[in-house]
């Protein structure tokens, strides 16, 4: 085994394609192809399933694989901190549902770690497809929540999937709103008031379970509803067509603006927003770093709303 050899593994499992991994290694089909054989005889394993789409890992080569970006990420450290060079880009993928924290964190992370040469992937996806990456390695982690409607579905999918959630925080439900929607003038929001106005939902393709809906209270009727599949498309219709969407009232004004506001949704429930990682597999240096940034942010987050609150109250004694 070399780390020659797990970084063109390495590559062919993220492309999902020995042609495409070739390409960009710089190395021809069957050299690649030979390295992952030797690992396969070597180990005595099966890394992939080939087929005419491409190749895909299975369960034993999920494993191996995630060891060996551990692997290689040692290696490349002891590069930069004895050579004063880097052999290889820094490499970071996260998936996620659409979070303006997970950006936040991920420009952060970026800024700190990124250095001259990296490759660093955010992915605002489907809830489905943001279990799979994870499940199949192709995101170090993956950001979503659980709630009282959803928990019990997807923890149990989390164990057919070798996962493990983290808990970073809990979200009480907010409604994100236009600043001049009529929504926007309440303290406080309850179901009833938002009965006049569009509702704005994730699409979540072919898996449209209502228990991975990135939106609590996703089973309540609605005679307005828009789908969008990006978190723009969400903000500009909110604010064009006076919407709502059911979140978790974080949001970065840095990198979003001032015209979406949160307000208090009065249901009983909650989100609980955290991380999965394989059970199998080791968190590298950045996940963990990119974990603490996420903690950092989303606890500053919610003390600066619970201030923000306090002040108000005060002010209206």
């Amino acid at each position: 085994m070399t780390i020659r050899q797990l970084q063109l593994l390495i590559e062919a499992a993220e492309r999902g394609s020995i042609t495409e991994a070739a390409e960009i290694m710089y190395v021809s089909q069957p050299s690649l192809t030979f390295a992952i054989h030797s690992l396969e005889k070597e180990f005595n394993i099966t890394i992939f399933n080939r087929s005419n789409r491409g190749v895909e890992l299975t369960k034993e080569g999920e494993e191996f694989v995630g060891l060996a970006r551990q692997i290689v990420e040692q290696a490349q450290l002891i590069e930069e901190r004895y050579n004063k060079r880097s052999t290889r880009k820094k490499s970071f993928c996260v998936s996620s549902q659409h979070y303006s924290f997970v950006v936040e964190a991920f420009v952060a992370l970026l800024r700190e770690e990124g250095g001259d040469r990296y490759k660093f992937h955010l992915r605002e996806t489907t809830t489905y497809d943001v279990i799979e990456d994870v499940a199949q390695l192709r995101s170090q982690l993956g950001v979503l929540y659980l709630n009282k409607f959803n928990e019990n579905v997807l923890q149990k999918t989390f164990r057919d999937e070798g996962l493990v959630f983290e808990e970073l925080f809990v979200a009480q439900p907010h409604v994100f709103v236009g600043k001049d929607s009529p929504l926007s003038k309440l303290d406080k929001v309850r179901l009833e008031d938002l009965k006049p106005f569009p509702r704005l939902s994730y699409e979540q393709g072919i898996h449209n379970s209502f228990y991975f809906s990135e939106e609590i209270m996703s089973v309540l009727d609605c005679d307005k509803e828009i789908l969008v599949c990006d978190r723009a498309s969400l903000f500009n219709m909110l604010v064009g067509m006076n919407g709502y969407t059911i979140c978790s009232g974080v949001i970065s004004e840095a990198l979003n603006g001032d015209n979406v506001v949160a307000r208090p949704l009065l249901v009983d429930d909650y989100m609980r927003i955290g991380a999965i990682t394989p059970s199998t597999v080791r968190p590298s240096r950045l996940a963990n770093r990119y974990l603490d940034i996420l903690r950092q942010l989303t606890q500053n987050a919610a003390a600066t709303k619970k201030d923000g609150a306090d002040d108000k109250k005060e002010r209206q004694k």
